[in-house]
């Protein structure tokens, strides 16, 4: 095992790469644990009409294999050993591709695609509990395997590929992998074939009756290998070295490991466009309650042949509430601007803006994909610091309330939870989630390469350059703190006037009332 020392030049290390929905990420993770240079490349996404989301499958490849060559030269140049290759990817995207030319057959088909959303609705009578016991997910508005049946059906020269033997199919990681591999395997893991919707959480197995259900044949299905199983190593033609690919993560679960979420009741919160939450759950799942909207069970890694699980909820509006303010309608110059105008409004009860941040509909604590946003409470005497005091009240609220649904689904509070992501820079939006969710909050420094670090512990721990996860995640800095600052009378006050607007503008009186925990 190696270990750098301060003052030592490190030499060994993980080419990780994090191919995520707008571009690919490359970069060395050092056996300090730290990131090397990390470069990046965009990647186009195309909405061909109101419900489709595709991508194009070279293009996903061209802009890995251009990062990945660029991270592995700089490493060259600075005497760094390669020792492994771990990936992080999008989840649920997923191709259709031809083993013999190796091209894909037709546009890849993202996760945020809505085009089966109501056929697959018309399962839910018969499927909704079903799924939920046994995937830890419900039957959803995306299906890559409905997709995948669909496009056979439609297009003759993939329904040929198939009958001939040339069709595979696979998410962005089979892909990537396939690729990376000169072909040699076509493989998933855990964290990416749950979010499909197709995978069995305690048998680590697919839910082929359900796969089978919706039309995809079976012979298509990757084989399923552990997050950390090895697969295979890279093609020498394709980096110029033959190294293991040694791990395979959905990113989101890659980013729980570098925030720390390894041990039951440990959280993130990562603040992007949108915000996701999740928290580790042991090595029982936690399913998911009927009675709480939008919390997903999942494999949080697979480590050696035993699942770690998680729970997971998310919320699209979070830095879109602050580009919509700031971009499209001109109110603010920057996010930034936007922050530091809400600063200066102190917390104080009774304050009359109020803010909604539905603006791509509600997951938690109710499924209300057709809400809309809002503001309230404005009056002639609201200033522009009273809104943007607003606007980062309501994202906290709708953030809050994940953090509460996953509490919830838990049955314990966080023991502890860490936050990153581009929108956390925030000083003000950070305190006043703090004060809502009455737990410190550990800012970590290198939010940006968590899913880069994450994936790459996991593959490091395999290959030896640490004894393990822990020893990977603690040894990097520790962040910012923010702490409490409001009393239990005032966070339960708060929460329940936010309770009161969400039902008010939802015109639904009875939203699933909660039971506060104490936090540790």
């Amino acid at each position: 095992m190696t270990h750098t020392f301060l003052g030592a030049a490190p030499r060994r290390g993980v080419l990780a790469i994090d191919e995520g929905t707008t571009g690919t990420r490359a970069g060395v993770v050092l056996d300090s644990g730290a990131a090397h240079e990390v470069f990046y490349r965009s990647i186009k996404v195309s909405h061909p009409d109101d419900l489709s989301v595709e991508q194009d499958p070279m293009e996903i490849w061209t802009a890995t294999l251009e990062v990945s060559r660029r991270a592995v030269g700089r490493a060259r140049a600075d005497g760094i050993e390669i020792t492994a290759i771990a990936l992080s990817t999008q989840r649920a995207t997923a191709m259709l591709w031809d083993r013999v030319t190796g091209l894909p057959l037709l546009p890849a088909v993202v996760w945020q695609d809505r085009r089966y959303a109501q056929e697959l609705a018309a399962y839910e009578a018969k499927w909704e509990t079903l799924l939920l016991a046994r995937q830890g997910r419900p039957v959803g508005a995306r299906s890559p395997f409905l997709w995948a049946a669909r496009q056979i059906a439609a297009h003759p020269e993939v329904a040929a590929a198939h009958r001939e033997g040339r069709l595979l199919f696979g998410t962005v990681d089979t892909w990537l992998i396939w690729r990376l591999t000169g072909g040699a395997v076509h493989v998933t893991t855990p964290t990416n074939a749950a979010s499909s919707g197709g995978y069995l959480l305690k048998q680590h197995a697919w839910d082929e009756e359900w796969i089978s259900r919706l039309g995809f044949p079976l012979d298509l299905l990757p084989e399923l290998r552990s997050d950390d199983a090895g697969f295979g190593t890279t093609d020498p033609a394709v980096l110029g070295t033959s190294v293991p690919l040694a791990a395979s993560m959905g990113d989101q679960h890659a980013a729980l490991i570098a925030l720390g979420g390894l041990a039951a009741g440990q959280g993130m919160c990562m603040y992007g466009t949108g915000a996701f939450v999740a928290a580790a759950t042991g090595t029982t799942p936690a399913l998911p309650r009927p009675d709480i909207s939008g919390v997903v069970a999942q494999p949080g890694r697979r480590q050696g042949g035993t699942t770690h699980y998680s729970l997971e909820a998310y919320t699209s509006t979070a830095g879109s509430a602050l580009r919509w303010l700031c971009d499209d309608l001109g109110l603010f110059p920057s996010p930034k601007a936007l922050g530091e105008e809400a600063g200066r409004v102190p917390t104080r009860p009774g304050r009359t803006p109020r803010f909604v941040p539905a603006l791509a509909g509600i997951r938690t604590p109710v499924w209300r994909p057709e809400a809309t946003a809002a503001f309230t409470g404005l009056t002639l005497a609201t200033t522009r610091a009273d809104l943007a005091r607003a606007v980062l009240d309501g994202i906290a609220h709708s953030v809050c309330d994940l953090i509460d649904g996953v509490s919830d689904t838990m049955g314990a509070p966080f023991t502890r939870l860490r936050v990153g992501g581009g929108v956390s820079g925030s000083d003000p939006l950070v305190q006043i989630q703090a004060d809502l969710t009455g737990l410190p909050l550990e800012r970590i420094a290198d939010s940006a390469t968590a899913s880069l670090r994450g994936t790459a512990y996991l593959a490091g721990v395999t290959e030896g350059l640490w004894s393990s996860l822990e020893e990977a995640v603690e040894a990097q800095p520790h962040g910012r703190i923010f702490e409490p600052s409001i009393s239990t009378e005032a966070r339960d006050c708060q929460r329940a006037d936010w309770h009161d607007l969400l039902s008010s503008h939802l015109k639904d009186p009875e939203l699933p009332p909660r039971t506060p925990h104490t936090p540790h």
